[in-house]
């Protein structure tokens, strides 16, 4: 997803995230209209079918790397904490980081925090993972990384991967191009 900042993809984001209504229209996603649910509900199939990955990270900076992982299974009613813990320790193990598991978010790196940030997202197996310019802030190295990862990602488990990025090179590694000017879709490409 790309635009001139300002274009809405942060905006076009947030509506898929179920974050914000649309002014107009209606939204489908597995089956539901999602713009018919009760925000309990909503705020149900946002945690079990949509990841995030936010260009600040978001990450709690009293915890660990294995804390804010499982953060969102902890948020999930009915999720057997040993069962999160070993998953978000796969997850850490899976993006790099199992030796920072028990590292507080304030001491890691900012290549570390946007991986951990990547493992929290996908901490309950969404269908769907949005990712507001998860490499905006990071050095080419370590945002060729991520992106490696996120590809990986993508072709093992089928994860859906929509990202907004301003970076040409960035854009060149995904599957298909959505461009967005003033809140409208210009052209895709596949």
């Amino acid at each position: 997803l790309q635009g001139r900042s300002g274009s809405g993809e942060s905006t076009f984001l947030s509506i898929l995230g179920t974050l914000m209504q649309p002014t107009a229209g209606r939204y489908h996603m597995l089956g539901q209209d999602l713009l018919e649910v009760s925000e309990r509900d909503l705020t149900e199939f946002r945690n079990r079918h949509i990841g995030f990955v936010f260009q600040f990270h978001h990450l709690l900076p009293d915890l660990t790397a294995l804390e804010n992982v499982m953060f969102p299974a902890a948020v999930r009613a009915g999720r057997e904490t040993g069962k999160a813990r070993r998953r978000a320790s796969e997850l850490l193990a899976r993006v790099g980081l199992a030796d920072r598991a028990d590292i507080r978010a304030t001491a890691l790196s900012g290549g570390q925090t946007q991986r951990v940030a990547i493992a929290r997202a996908l901490m309950n197996t969404p269908e769907l993972v949005l990712a507001d310019e998860p490499t905006g802030n990071l050095d080419r190295e370590s945002a060729t990384q991520v992106m490696q990862l996120l590809a990986e990602i993508n072709e093992e488990a089928h994860t859906t991967f929509l990202i907004s990025t301003h970076d040409d090179k960035i854009a060149g590694q995904c599957g298909d191009l959505v461009y967005l000017d003033d809140g409208r879709i210009l052209r895709g490409e596949a």
